[in-house]
């Protein structure tokens, strides 16, 4: 390199390293202080459960009594068979507060009891493993055999879970770790007078991991808007970081389908579709099929959507998950349905999906029980939706994958294409 253009260079370098206030301010973001993350725990399911169990117990120092015991268990029965158990709305109106909460008892997760109502409650949490063997039916059969002289008992399960797993049991409900990240919120809004303030900081801090866990972290949005910005204003320095320096090999691998700094809604041919791109996380990347956006029109103008994701009622991205060992992992394709404000309109929108696969003889589209259900707001729907990476460090194997999983899941794109049009003006018809 040429004395001219290390000079360039340096002076590139200080202009963004030296008293750079937007860098600053994303040092200091990824620098805070978070007691759960310090102690490495915000993976670990066991403290998860451990926070929940705590959390769910109407009798621990909280002081929500059994508000978020109701909350939670409302939010799992919405849109559930009410003959087989508790709904939503006998549990929100409810005392719970003689409610029993055990922590691996029996192999399970949590469980809880209230003799005053007459209801028991099985919860099995995977946040970052998956279900294995007959695991719920399993943990419902060996309470059922312990309350086996109490016929008036009404047993339900519950499965949360951070991805929306698919599972296949009646007995149990789904919740998912976006729904704790809601009401949490809320009691930290409305009801901190409740709380004590160390009990509110914890809470805080827990809230935070789990926002970030689940992509709702308005924080993180923000900072990844700044860095974009500093990637505009400074891209040569940052290019030249990037190369001689380390980087998220996924973020590489999308970079090579997407372009360098693609534009919101940029169309890009990976393998057999075309996609528009949406926006790029380290280990993150959000698009639609352009025959969605050609069905449904411009983004952001869709009631409860605006500030969700590209501003359609519908997204996809693509996620790296390392595994345990750190060197392999999976590569998974998400798509969802999204906090439609109209109830009616998205429950159409979901069914409308559902009856495009059936008819397609498609099995991978399946959303899961009450997804269409109403207060719900996001819905996954693509199943068997992964791909194993042998080493997520390895930006070309990843690029690969990338083109073959999409290119796996085109009939299924193609078929929520053909129901799209009917919901184009919904944006208009609800706004009238």
């Amino acid at each position: 390199m040429q004395k001219e253009d290390l000079t360039a260079v340096y002076n590139a370098l200080e202009e963004l390293f030296v008293n750079n206030a937007k860098l600053e301010q994303i040092e200091a973001y990824l620098n805070r202080f978070n007691p759960i993350k310090t102690m490495k725990m915000e993976r670990m399911e066991i403290r998860h459960s451990a926070i929940l169990g705590w959390l769910l117990d109407p009798g621990e120092t909280h002081g929500l009594g059994d508000r978020f015991l109701k909350a939670f268990l409302a939010g799992a029965m919405r849109g559930s068979v009410q003959n087989a158990g508790p709904s939503a709305l006998e549990i929100s109106q409810a005392d719970l507060r003689d409610s029993e909460v055990r922590s691996e008892w029996l192999n399970i997760d949590i469980f809880i009891v209230s003799e005053r109502n007459r209801w028991a409650f099985v919860i099995e949490n995977k946040f970052d493993s998956r279900l294995h063997g007959n695991q719920l039916e399993r943990y419902m059969r060996k309470v059922r055999g312990v309350y086996k002289s109490q016929e008036d008992l009404k047993i339900r399960g519950v499965f949360l879970t951070l991805r929306d797993e698919n599972f296949d049991n009646p007995d149990y409900v789904p919740i998912s770790y976006r729904e704790i990240c809601t009401f949490l919120a809320r009691f930290l809004a409305q009801e901190a007078y409740l709380l004590r303030p160390e009990i509110s900081t914890f809470l805080s801090h827990y809230l935070e991991v789990l926002q970030e866990a689940t992509g709702m972290s308005e924080e993180q949005e923000q900072m990844v808007k700044l860095a974009r910005e500093l990637y505009r204003s400074h891209k040569k320095v940052l290019d030249f970081v990037i190369e001689h320096g380390a980087a998220s090999e996924f973020a590489m691998a999308a970079h090579e389908w997407f372009g360098d700094n693609p534009e919101r809604l940029e169309e890009r041919q990976i393998g057999k579709g075309v996609y528009c791109f949406g926006n790029l996380h380290r280990e993150r990347v959000s698009f639609l099929p352009k025959a969605w956006v050609d069905a449904l029109g411009e983004g952001g103008r869709w009631p409860g959507c605006e500030n969700w994701w590209s501003g359609f009622p519908l997204i996809c991205w693509l996620a790296l998950e390392p595994g345990n060992d750190g060197g392999k992992g999976q590569l998974r394709l998400y798509a969802e349905v999204g906090p439609l404000s109209d109830h009616l309109a998205r429950k159409a929108l979901i069914e409308a999906i559902q009856g495009a696969a059936g008819a397609d003889g498609l099995t991978r589209v399946r959303f899961q029980k009450g997804a269409a259900g109403e207060g719900k707001k996001y819905s996954k729907f693509l199943k068997n939706n992964a791909l194993e990476i042998r080493d997520v460090h390895d930006a070309e194997e990843i690029s690969a994958a990338i083109k073959k999983l999409l290119d796996k899941f085109q009939a299924e794109f193609g078929a929520v294409a053909g129901v799209l049009p009917q919901f184009a003006d919904l944006d208009r018809s609800v706004a009238e």
